[in-house]
């Protein structure tokens, strides 16, 4: 990623903040169960409880942008966690079509084809990332 995308997720991702956690997580999740509708098993808490792991989860990685390295890390742990939760390479796609359709959905005009591209790379990036945690986990 860019510096200028960096930049532009952590305005963009201000802007989204305005927005109710709750309200935002749950677009997102019906969104995902709508591409995914078996993706529902995973999930064992509440929609509140979710709606804020993902919020908090978005704003970990836009906050942690600054420091790559220790982000990067996280993610990998990440992935590491999330194959215990029964998440398969396959699902990166339809998880990463529903956060840029909630972050569409929520920005308005504010979301332009930049603003697109730069949440696109982010999450390209942190799926590989969270992969090839994965991955490692798997070959141990």
């Amino acid at each position: 990623m860019t510096p200028k995308q960096t930049a532009i997720l952590k305005s963009t991702w201000r802007l989204f903040m305005k927005i109710d956690p709750l309200f935002v997580g749950g677009l997102f999740y019906e969104k995902l169960f709508h591409l995914r509708p078996e993706f529902k098993k995973m999930f064992h808490e509440s929609k509140e409880v979710q709606s804020k792991k993902f919020v908090d989860m978005v704003s970990m990685i836009v906050i942690g942008m600054d420091h790559s390295d220790k982000l990067m890390q996280e993610v990998q742990q990440m992935g590491i966690r999330h194959t215990g939760y029964g998440v398969k390479p396959a699902h990166y796609e339809p998880v990463g079509a529903a956060l840029l359709w909630t972050l569409e959905k929520g920005l308005g005009t504010d979301w332009t084809p930049e603003v697109k591209e730069a949440w696109t790379a982010c999450y390209v990036e942190l799926a590989e990332a969270m992969q090839m945690g994965a991955n490692e986990a798997t070959k141990k």
